[in-house]
């Protein structure tokens, strides 16, 4: 019997970014199934609501039928993997920093549960330096949609320019 890879990418996702389309364009080809999975953090500050950031990932994933969009909260990512029944964690390592986060985050989820295991993708240069709060901070100065507008999906930047009052 054939057993279908499961695997959950998780993250704030606040807003989602290119560098995270790639992650999960690349999950859905390596899993059978991949939820991407909005973490949620009770002492996190976040620009976008749960509901946007859920509608902004769905809205980002439409061509990837293998892809399914969740949230969780007070709960450890390999605890939330082992509720939906994922054998993996998909997690990005753009920098040296990641690495020595990351491992040491796998090492911890290796404790709890060990039959669930992380696998690691480097993104490409063009894609390294991009991150939800990289992307946030460029926003406000004097034409700040066109440095955006390449870092994010189109519908995640029309959300971005709403919430920033800019049509």
């Amino acid at each position: 019997m054939n057993q279908k890879r499961v695997a959950v990418y998780a993250g704030s996702f606040d807003p989602p970014t290119n560098g995270h389309l790639w992650m999960i364009e690349k999950g859905a080809k390596m899993f059978d199934k991949l939820i991407v999975a909005i973490g949620v953090n009770p002492n996190k500050k976040y620009t976008f609501s749960v509901d946007e950031r859920l509608q902004m990932l769905k809205d980002s994933v439409k061509g990837c039928p293998n892809v399914f969009i969740d949230q969780f909260d007070n709960k450890y990512l390999v605890k939330y993997a082992q509720t939906i029944g994922a054998d993996f964690i998909l997690r990005g390592v753009r920098n040296s920093s990641d690495f020595n986060f990351e491992q040491g985050m796998n090492n911890i989820n290796r404790d709890i549960n060990s039959n669930i295991n992380t696998i690691f993708l480097m993104p490409p240069r063009e894609l390294c330096e991009i991150s939800s709060s990289f992307v946030k901070g460029l926003v406000g100065p004097d034409s700040w949609e066109t440095v955006v507008s390449q870092y994010v999906p189109k519908s995640v930047f029309e959300k971005i320019k709403e919430k920033y009052n800019q049509k």
